[in-house]
């Protein structure tokens, strides 16, 4: 007779919608999500990268469907997450994780950019997360529960050179979070933002680091490094990290967790 229990999954039942979900950290939470018991709904602007993921995740045997989204268009977002809730019933989770390419934006002097290029994060990030965010809040306060997720890297918080505007939007994704925790989670939707360091596992930071390095006259290598260093255990943040503790903050573990930023920075942000 086998007397050990099943393993408990964090988000069996739970419908979570991916926005990004073809990047390296839309599609790495999506597979946890998915490990852990959620039924998830990937969308991006590109078919192709968020149907590769779909077949992982499917092949793990996972419940998952896609659907074409652009996240900073309130018509695309609304149609579609009506769309979820006629089929699946209900939104617990919606997690933006949509990022833009940081070539002419990043590794250039703030004396040298363009204005439209130093807007162009703040304005992309602010928009496509008040979008998404707002749509899936009018499903969830009528149920009275659901979770707002988003993620942030450290220039959000602490001040680096040579970013541009890409920290200025980071930082209003972090005071959008606490905005929407302060009207919605008195209805029972919390908003969660997750800080990480750059993950040198995913293409955008291997350009993010060629850019800094070429600006500073360095190799990208050394460049590396010495961002590495600057954390308390000398290494940066890992997808599987980031992934863990967003499968538990989505969970109903997480309940009095709303409004707060998780710090998965290994020290570079000591709070």
């Amino acid at each position: 007779m086998n007397n050990k229990k099943e393993k408990e999954m964090l988000l069996e039942n739970k419908n979570v919608v991916v926005y990004g979900a073809g990047g390296a950290v839309g599609s790495a939470v999506a597979r946890g999500f998915a490990h852990e018991g959620a039924r998830v709904f990937l969308t991006g602007r590109h078919h192709d990268n968020v149907n590769t993921v779909a077949k992982e995740i499917s092949a793990a045997g996972g419940a998952v469907e896609t659907a074409v989204v652009d996240a900073r268009d309130e018509k695309s977002v609304t149609e579609h997450l009506d769309a979820v809730v006629a089929d699946a019933g209900r939104i617990d989770v919606s997690f933006n994780a949509i990022g833009i390419s940081p070539r002419g934006l990043q590794g250039i002097p703030l004396t040298d950019l363009p204005v439209d290029n130093f807007m162009r994060p703040i304005t992309t990030y602010a928009q496509a997360h008040f979008v998404t965010a707002k749509s899936a809040a009018r499903h969830m306060i009528p149920q009275e529960s659901g979770v707002i997720m988003m993620h942030t890297p450290e220039p959000a918080r602490v001040s680096l050179p040579l970013v541009g505007g890409m920290s200025v939007g980071w930082a209003a994704m972090e005071a959008l979070n606490r905005a929407l925790s302060a009207e919605w989670a008195q209805h029972g939707v919390r908003s969660i933002c997750l800080r990480t360091t750059g993950m040198v596992e995913t293409p955008v930071i291997d350009v993010v680091y060629g850019l800094h390095a070429d600006a500073l006259g360095i190799p990208k290598d050394q460049f590396t490094a010495a961002v590495s260093t600057m954390t308390h255990r000398k290494r940066p943040t890992t997808l599987a990290e980031l992934t863990a503790v967003a499968v538990f903050l989505a969970s109903d573990r997480a309940s009095a967790m709303t409004g707060t930023v998780a710090n998965l920075t290994g020290g570079i942000i000591v709070d």
